[in-house]
């Protein structure tokens, strides 16, 4: 499949029904320091979504984002074809993945389609590989 073949492959209703899903997710985030509620729905390629929200901790390294959940929660059930990944959080600018989410997802996805939005609605469509170019990988250990 062609690189820019891959986000056309996410129809507008399974944009829509990630956002969705997302913005429910996010009402479960745990976000008491920050007031910084996230939400992500990552679709498999089983057709499953799995949610996530941000989860924090008074020690902030062992906060978890969103995005990280819902990829964790789909690896331990045996998922690890991500197809695309929806953000939502209250911003002004529509979420988006930070820079340890983005490796992460990476790993199970360089071209993972990412459709990022806020809570009035505003989107943005990307790749993965375009938020983080050159992504360390599997490569750098040989």
């Amino acid at each position: 499949m062609k690189e820019k073949d891959i986000l056309s492959k996410i129809s507008e209703e399974q944009k829509r029904k990630l956002l969705a899903e997302a913005k429910e997710a996010r009402m479960k985030a745990y976000a008491p320091y920050s007031g910084y509620q996230v939400g992500a729905a990552l679709l498999t390629s089983s057709g499953r979504i799995f949610r996530g929200a941000n989860i924090e901790n008074v020690s902030y390294g062992a906060t978890i984002c969103a995005e990280r959940v819902a990829a964790v929660k789909a690896v331990s059930e045996g998922e690890d074809q991500f197809l695309a990944l929806a953000v939502i959080a209250d911003s002004e600018e529509p979420g988006s993945p930070c820079g340890i989410c983005r490796q992460f997802l990476a790993e199970f996805a360089p071209k993972l389609p990412l459709i990022m939005g806020n809570l009035q609605g505003k989107v943005e469509v990307g790749r993965l590989d375009e938020y983080l170019p050159r992504a360390f990988d599997k490569e750098y250990l040989k």
